[in-house]
């Protein structure tokens, strides 16, 4: 079995992005991030949450799971090649690493 590892991203949403219509934010996905996540099928997945109406720190959560931290720093380097970043987007809050279960594995080594 593969070492899981997953990343929460913390995400706020900027104007840039709120003045795209529904129909060119939904086409912004498939055209550009799908595109890129495919690159990396094998190793790396993605969930984005909607935050906004339950936070007022942040908007979004984008959750990546990888068995392959290099794939995740690449996937990562091609979203900054991206409007994500550069008009931007969205403002990157936080990145918080995360193993699911870890205790579990820990408990294992302490016996």
């Amino acid at each position: 079995m593969q070492d899981r590892h997953t990343y929460f991203i913390l995400l706020n949403a900027t104007k840039h992005w709120l003045r795209l219509s529904r129909d060119e934010r939904g086409s912004y996905f498939e055209k550009i991030i799908t595109p890129i996540s495919q690159r990396f099928a094998d190793t790396l997945s993605f969930r984005f949450f909607d935050a906004e109406y339950f936070n007022a720190n942040v908007s979004d959560v984008l959750m990546l799971e990888t068995t392959s931290t290099q794939d995740y720093m690449l996937f990562i380097e091609y979203l900054r090649d991206t409007e994500i970043y550069t008009v931007p987007y969205f403002e990157i809050i936080n990145i918080i690493p995360a193993k699911e279960n870890a205790y579990k594995e820990l408990e294992g080594m302490m016996k």
